[in-house]
């Protein structure tokens, strides 16, 4: 009979894969006392989760440990999350442990995890809804409460700085029932009463009860719904709250929140100088260089030529611009003449002139017409002789027809 036989990979491969797809065992969180730690100078910690009746191998790598909220030691109760799996060259299953808080604040954990998931659902910590922080903020709003040490760090930090941005603070409450609250005021104020450019809140370190306001959904919401870019600094860098997820911008610490808000003035001047420097440098070089373009297009052949065509057209339009100017003196010339001819045959015309010779111009006073014959004209009549110094006025006594058979009228 034929058997078929695994190697121990094999096997330890299949069990591996096994727990891996287990629902229950990828995301485990197992309640125990610590024992056997082991801290590696790599950072990772080895060490062994008890009851009273069991023990299980546990391994927490440095990524994982750096996060921690408390200095593991032996016989600490903790509840350690993780998965469940096997490290194949020695056949050892043991969890591998991503999460650990100590043990009486399970359900603050559980609580944390919950409302973690939910908000993460709804879309909360989505980076495409995250707004930028501005790069010199003009003024900074900052909710936390006004006698604690995180304040008088970020005050200090910004104002050594950059001193002219101005700093608001809204004292709330940081830890307690009614700290949820006083944030949420906070942020509502800075939104609406005191418009600034960007929100800081947070607090100094403390224990997770200390720092649970933070994990408030109200809270969240606000940070959420703020239309202020905001920027969450709780506690020590190890810490992460519900309000580190939502916030447009994480800070590990207060210190590290005023310093990411405000650019460095110094450094912005220094920055600005050599800007400026580069910026000279570039408009030299470049106007050097087409200088020296122009120069070389000027003494070339091209250049040249075209610089004679130039002048050969200019002298070209100087011998147009004389010859149209003797052209103009000769047609004014033409016409002055013609137009004294013209006058002097209008002249010869004139009825003046005829005036001159003896002749006269009658009129009928009665009607104003001109008399050629003594046709129409009576006795009594007044008529105007027009001669050529002068006006007489006559009245018509009698008429007497020429030999041509017309009638003749003394005045």
């Amino acid at each position: 009979m034929d058997v078929k036989a695994f190697t121990v990979s094999e096997v330890n491969n299949y069990i591996k894969k096994s727990l891996s797809i287990d629902p229950i065992l990828s995301g485990i969180t197992v309640k125990g006392e610590i024992s056997n730690l082991k801290l590696h100078s790599s950072g990772h910690m080895y060490f062994s989760l008890k009851d009273n009746y069991c023990r299980l191998s546990c391994v927490m790598f440095r990524r994982d440990a750096e996060s921690l909220s408390f200095i593991p030691e032996e016989g600490t109760g903790v509840l350690a999350k993780g998965s469940i799996s096997v490290y194949e060259k020695s056949g050892q299953y043991q969890l591998y442990v991503s999460e650990m808080l100590k043990d009486g604040l399970g359900k603050l954990f559980v609580a944390y995890e919950r409302l973690k998931g939910k908000l993460e659902k709804m879309g909360y910590f989505d980076e495409s809804r995250k707004k930028k922080i501005p790069f010199v903020p003009g003024k900074i709003g900052v909710v936390t409460s006004a006698q604690g040490a995180a304040v008088r760090d970020i005050i200090s930090v910004i104002k050594r700085r950059f001193k002219n941005v101005e700093l608001l603070v809204y004292n709330a409450l940081v830890q307690g029932v009614k700290a949820p609250l006083e944030i949420c005021r906070g942020l509502e104020y800075f939104n609406t009463c005191e418009k600034v450019d960007v929100i800081i809140v947070g607090r100094g370190g403390g224990s997770i009860e200390e720092l649970w306001a933070f994990n408030d959904e109200g809270v969240a919401r606000a940070i959420y719904n703020s239309t202020v870019p905001v920027v969450s600094a709780v506690g020590h860098q190890t810490d992460f709250t519900i309000a580190d997820f939502v916030a447009d911008l994480r800070a590990p610490t207060p210190t590290a929140a005023a310093q990411m808000v405000v650019p460095d003035m110094n450094k912005v001047r220094r920055n600005l100088w050599t800007c400026c420097r580069r910026m000279e440098g570039a408009v030299v070089r470049q106007v050097d260089l087409k200088k020296h373009r122009l120069d070389r297009l000027k003494s070339s052949y091209g250049f040249r030529q075209l610089e004679d065509m130039i002048m050969q057209r200019g002298q070209q339009l100087d011998i147009c611009y004389n010859r149209m100017g003797r052209a103009m003196t000769v047609y004014r010339d033409n016409r002055r003449q013609l137009l004294q001819e013209k006058g002097a045959r209008l002249n010869s015309l004139s009825p003046l002139r005829i005036l001159e010779r003896g002749y006269a111009v009658v009129t009928n006073r009665k009607n104003g017409s001109l008399l050629r014959s003594v046709e129409g004209v009576v006795k009594g009549d007044i008529l105007d002789i027009c001669l050529q110094d002068g006006n007489i006025d006559v009245e018509v006594r009698d008429l007497h027809v020429d030999g041509g058979g017309r009638e003749t009228h003394e005045g």
